[in-house]
């Protein structure tokens, strides 16, 4: 039997799907909250420290969130981004995840021009090479895979980020937490 405080702490550790997508929260939880993402947009910014210090503290342990590249097209590093994200991604999961927050939480300081730079001035500060993080950004399974999410988001008709969806349920570009834990609450109620 895993105790409750294990069980969060496990929950919160970060795995890659076998589809490729990264998943923080409980992995195997029917309840799904897809983030459709983009590293270089502030709102998305603004909802990572809404997902790290309200949703994930509360829902970790009950509720999977799965991220999804949709990097927006006037966003001129966006895309290489999430194609670098992939790469710490398939190394380590928490890598991945500690580079989409890096991302975020420095999108005033990175750009077009010293996006390599960062780049790998962060896989260097991570141990990993940072030859190895920048030749990964002309790897075309990586970039298909980003693809691949945002046409999954086209389909969809996702067109702004964030847009996060709880079972289904949209939240588009700037909405509030108790909105959103609504709607979880909801569906795990449901659940039950």
């Amino acid at each position: 039997m895993i105790r409750p405080a294990l069980a969060v702490l496990l929950a919160s550790m970060p795995v890659l799907a076998a589809d490729s997508h990264l998943i923080e929260g409980a992995a195997q939880s029917p309840v799904r909250v897809l983030i459709y993402e983009d590293l270089q947009c502030p709102d998305c910014a603004d909802f990572r420290v809404m997902l790290d210090q309200q949703l994930l503290p509360r829902y970790a342990a009950t509720v999977r969130f799965e991220h999804r590249d949709f990097p927006l097209a006037k966003h001129a590093w966006a895309r290489k981004a999430a194609i670098a994200a992939r790469f710490f991604e398939e190394a380590r999961p928490a890598l991945g995840l500690a580079y989409r927050k890096h991302c975020m939480a420095h999108q005033s300081e990175i750009n077009a021009e010293n996006f390599n730079q960062q780049l790998a001035r962060f896989a260097s500060d991570q141990g990993v090479d940072p030859a190895k993080a920048l030749a990964a950004l002309n790897d075309q399974r990586l970039a298909d895979l980003v693809e691949k999410d945002f046409q999954d988001g086209v389909a969809r008709g996702i067109a702004h980020t964030p847009t996060v969806l709880v079972n289904g349920k949209p939240f588009i570009e700037t909405f509030r937490f108790e909105d959103v834990a609504a709607a979880i609450d909801a569906e795990l109620s449901a659940g039950k």
